[in-house]
């Protein structure tokens, strides 16, 4: 690479056995004591109280080993990991992977959370009530809406969840045999069709205009009629571009009769400059593990609270977070709430997470998040764009991006046969996380989508542009390099043959033993 400051990158590679091969019987961490007579005289054998229906006539089948075995073990395992903290991240599209900051990891590993049990009486936990019942607050400011529930544990659950508060709004009414279509778009995030799907609707989809990349005003009114019962979509949309017919768009909706719910996935290009209730949304929500710094783990550990207006605040899920003045409560009287839509109260940890770093940020500190994120996604856009086989969907209307972008390696793939599957297996081999592409359906050809957000430096910029600018060359000079890669990283290939056979694959070591011996 051309900066003397770059770092290489070559992964550390074990052939490492799965830790129920590694074990051996009779092998232990951990010797425990055993309990003393005076104690076992009050609190007797605790089996016994277990109903002798229920209790395991074998010991369970767990490895065996020794604590430094387990120590070496899963070191392994995380040297052959690239996670958020290992690397440049910025090609992670519609995933806002921004810098988690370890002081708000460590409050929310703190003794005061993690002791925390959600059956405890709600005297004894007024401090995480409180954190809840003042994030709401600040939530409902951000966007304008008037009450959240932090219950939906993703984003995908949080648009379930408001599908479910629009059948029960219409349900109230009297309305719902009649009103069972959603609207949606593809250029939105999949779930905004597939959530309200699960909850009973028909769903309606639009295709983007393919001069502007947003949807035609009168596609939407062709598509509205008596069996509206909403809309649903995300804006920003995936591709990076801000629909501003949104108002129109909401107008038409309630014209109609039908609510909207914005999906905010997105929001970290809108922070203190959009507030989505303000222009007329009647449901929302965020992702805190996007916008507010919490954790983006694989699958977890998700948050994603939603917010709706007023008018439909008591279809929220139960329990909510209440105040009366001199104490915090859990308020179940709500006859008009969809029910849970999860255990309890939401992820605890996370809401502490989002709870400090608002706080830590402040209003400027917010406003500067979102203009650092779109400056620094358009820095790198103008950077990629000077890159031979590169491509920019709907570029003349749209030349500008907010949160990300889905750009197109379209021409490449046509004058050197390289796609974008290559071209991810290979950037690995610099060190720096893969390219999202995009979701399906791929209305973009051959997509990838970066977004820096306000984490990534000048430096990652220019390298993640300068290792892209260096595969571009391969391609059109040396195309079996990219080929044959990766060439540095802890598993050359991944054989996904398996994962789609279920003679094969088994979701357990238990089910895996009985299938194969």
């Amino acid at each position: 690479m051309k900066n003397k400051g770059t770092t290489t990158y070559h992964a550390v590679r074990w052939r490492e056995p799965i830790i129920y091969e590694l074990g051996r019987k009779g092998r232990r961490g951990f010797m425990i004591p055993k309990v003393e007579p005076e104690i076992k005289a009050v609190a007797r054998d605790a089996v016994l109280s277990i109903p002798d229906k229920m209790r395991r006539k074998t010991p369970p089948e767990w490895p065996e080993l020794s604590e430094p075995e387990v120590v070496r073990h899963f070191i392994r395992l995380s040297q052959q990991t690239f996670g958020v903290d290992s690397g440049i991240n910025v090609g992670v599209g519609t995933c806002t992977m921004k810098y988690n900051p370890k002081v708000n990891e460590a409050l929310a590993r703190s003794p005061g959370i993690t002791g925390l049990h959600p059956l405890q009486d709600e005297s004894t936990v007024q401090g995480i009530l409180e954190i809840i019942y003042k994030l709401q607050e600040w939530l409902c400011e951000i966007s304008g809406m008037d009450k959240f529930s932090f219950q939906p544990r993703g984003g995908a659950h949080a648009v379930f969840t408001n599908a479910c508060i629009i059948r029960a709004f219409h349900k109230y009414n009297g309305e719902l045999d009649q009103r069972d279509e959603i609207i949606t778009t593809v250029v939105s995030h999949p779930c905004n069709a597939a959530a309200p799907a699960s909850a009973g609707f028909k769903i309606v989809t639009l295709y983007p205009d393919e001069k502007t990349g947003c949807i035609n005003v009168e596609a939407l009114k062709a598509a509205v009629s008596k069996r509206t019962a909403g809309m649903m979509i995300t804006n920003p949309y995936d591709t990076g571009i801000f629909d501003s017919n949104i108002i129109e768009y909401i107008n038409i909706i309630h014209e109609a009769g039908g609510l909207v719910a914005i999906d905010q996935a997105n929001a970290n290009c809108l922070l203190s400059r959009v507030r989505i209730g303000d222009v007329g949304a009647d449901l929302c929500h965020f992702n805190l593990h996007k916008s507010f710094s919490t954790p983006h783990g694989s699958c977890g550990p998700g948050s994603a609270p939603v917010g709706v207006k007023e008018e439909f605040a008591k279809f929220l899920p139960i329990p909510t977070v209440e105040f009366d003045g001199s104490k915090y409560y859990l308020d179940y009287d709500r006859p008009h709430s969809i029910g849970k839509v999860a255990e309890f109260h939401g992820v605890a940890q996370n809401v502490v997470r989002a709870y400090a770093w608002i706080l830590t940020m402040g209003a400027e500190g917010l406003r500067e998040t979102s203009e650092v994120a779109v400056l620094n996604n358009n820095y790198l856009l103008k950077k990629l764009l000077e890159i031979r086989g590169v491509s920019l969907p709907w570029g003349k209307s749209r030349p500008f991006r907010m949160q990300d972008v889905r750009l197109s390696l379209e021409k490449l793939k046509e004058e050197t046969g390289i796609r974008i599957d290559d071209v991810n297996r290979r950037i690995v081999d610099f060190g720096v996380q893969r390219c999202f592409t995009s979701h399906e359906p791929w209305i973009v050809p051959e997509p990838f989508t970066p977004e820096p957000t306000e984490s990534a430096s000048k430096e990652d910029l220019d390298r993640f542009a300068e290792i892209f600018s260096r595969i571009s060359t391969e391609a059109y000079t040396n195309p079996e390099k990219i080929k044959n890669a990766p060439h540095n990283c802890a598993i050359s290939r991944v054989n996904l043959s398996p994962s789609s056979d279920p003679k094969k694959w088994a979701m357990t070591w238990r089910a895996y033993i009985k299938k194969h011996g």
